[in-house]
């Protein structure tokens, strides 16, 4: 017999309006330290803390932080275990105070840049926090450099938490697994997710992909999140040590980046019993729409919008009514109770757009006669050759969905004949046992899904680790200026991170 979640008994219709305590992000933490005291909320694999214990210790930072007077805005350095911060960003939210979450892995001159934009704050006496109240400021990378901060209030999140229950079902209600640094939003919300639920949560203080399989097997965490390159690491290492299935994960949530899905049955066999989800979303956004995991699914489908979503593609949302654009691709717009307030500081030129209540992260898509939505990519990245629109997402999926390729990122640079030259920077090979096909073949796999514009003309492989932002996605910024070094003939006196590939 199924025992019944935390959550399921606690709020029987998730599809009412929320009870106070729960439209708050922390505010769930003292009714699940009353009923079930002994429940372990929040362990890291070396230390826990039952519901009762998180309470007690969240109330007395937070009782701190009132008698200290603290600024209205908090910010967490980064220093201490992944649980003393959540028991730290806990504390400044009950405290009705907003938590900055700096990344420990920052540069540091941009860690003290943004430091110094917080130590200037004056002492606050804040009110007790409603579902307006900012929360929590998050960081997600911007075109110059410069981290963007992005500031949420309770109600877009808690929102979030409701209908992950309501969209996903049951399963979303159970203990999660989030092994991801917590200055990365998504984990930070698995995490949070976990605790309001009442269900708990395991973070990892680091990565790894063996502790992390072994600790899914103890068949204690029915709700994995995770990144591509987290499960392609664990897919990797359970197929070097021939690893058994992992029997005991129901739900398995992907985001952070595209999946690759051709590898999805390898997933599905690892972890047998799992529904495997996609979900697209952003920063500012949180969800946006969800797909079950299907290798047969079209390249850039990201699936159905959640249930208190509404879409529009176009140029403007406030112009017109229809919903989908008639099937052509435009900006695609996003209207919710999930949508966060503003930026924090600096912006650029990739800033969120906004018409009214609609928002749009400037991605480029279409929705399908059946209602599907299709991501056709980031406008800012959007490559003019031969007078047509390539969006480089699209044959990057194509050329990631080769066996023998890793991970690829396109780049159009000037070119007087056809405005910019396609260039493809591609993955070594893990091994030399399938070794890299030659760049005509690459284009003739190009050429058989996608017009003939779209592939590649110039080919170079990336030597040494592959760039990665911190969430986890490729640093395309990194890759385009030691491409554009390459080109220019500026990199002969460095080391170099390209060569050409023929």
């Amino acid at each position: 017999m199924q025992i019944p979640s935390p959550l399921s008994l606690a709020l029987p219709d998730l599809g009412a309006a929320l009870p106070a305590a729960f439209e708050l992000v922390h505010g769930p933490l003292a009714h699940w330290g009353r009923v079930q005291p002994q429940a372990i909320a929040l362990s890291n694999g070396l230390e826990q803390l039952s519901f009762a214990q998180l309470q007690a210790r969240v109330a007395a930072q937070a009782q701190a932080l009132h008698a200290s007077r603290a600024p209205a805005t908090v910010l967490l350095d980064g220093s201490g275990t992944g649980l003393e911060r959540i028991v730290d960003f806990l504390a400044v939210v009950a405290s009705g105070r907003c938590a900055a979450v700096a990344d420990p892995e920052w540069p540091a001159a941009v860690q003290a840049q943004i430091a110094a934009r917080f130590a200037q704050l004056t002492p606050a006496d804040m009110p007790a926090p409603g579902p307006e109240t900012p929360f929590y400021i998050g960081f997600t990378s911007g075109s110059s450099g410069l981290p963007k901060g992005f500031r949420r209030h309770h109600r877009s999140w808690t929102e979030s938490f409701r209908v992950s229950a309501q969209d996903l079902g049951s399963a979303a209600t159970e203990r999660v697994f989030a092994p991801g640094r917590l200055s990365h939003s998504l984990f930070l919300f698995a995490a949070l997710w976990g605790l309001w639920s009442g269900a708990g949560v395991e973070i990892q203080e680091r990565f790894s992909a063996g502790r992390a399989l072994a600790r899914l097997q103890s068949g204690d965490f029915p709700v994995l999140v995770a990144v591509p390159s987290q499960l392609q690491l664990m897919l990797e290492w359970a197929q070097r040590r021939e690893a058994p299935p992992v029997e005991g994960v129901a739900l398995l949530l992907i985001s952070g980046a595209r999946w690759m899905r051709e590898r999805t049955p390898a997933l599905q066999a690892l972890f047998p019993r799992a529904r495997i989800v996609e979900f697209y979303g952003a920063s500012e956004a949180s969800y946006i729409a969800w797909m079950d995991a299907d290798p047969q699914a079209p390249a850039q489908a990201v699936g159905r919008p959640f249930s208190n979503v509404a879409l529009h593609i176009g140029a403007d949302p406030l112009a017109g009514s229809a919903a989908d654009n008639g099937g052509e691709p435009g900006l695609i717009w996003v209207r919710s109770p999930m949508l966060f307030i503003d930026y924090v500081g600096h912006s650029d030129g990739s800033a969120a757009l906004r018409r009214g209540d609609w928002l749009s992260v400037r991605d480029i898509g279409h929705i399908d006669a059946l209602g599907w939505l299709h991501l056709r990519g980031r406008e800012s990245r959007m490559i003019v050759t031969q007078g047509k629109n390539l969006f480089p997402e699209e044959v990057e999926a194509r050329l990631q969905a080769h066996p023998q390729l890793g991970q690829v990122s396109l780049h159009g640079v000037a070119d007087g004949l056809r405005g910019h030259a396609v260039h493809a920077v591609l993955q070594l090979p893990v091994d030399d046992v399938c070794p890299m096909p030659d760049a005509l073949a690459l284009a003739q796999w190009c050429r058989a899904a996608l017009e003939s514009y779209k592939a590649p003309r110039h080919w170079w492989l990336w030597q040494g680790p592959w760039p990665l932002t911190a969430s986890g996605k490729t640093d395309h910024g990194v890759i385009a200026r030691a491409l554009l070094s390459e080109v220019q003939g500026e990199g002969a006196s460095a080391p170099r991170c390209l060569r050409p590939w023929s």
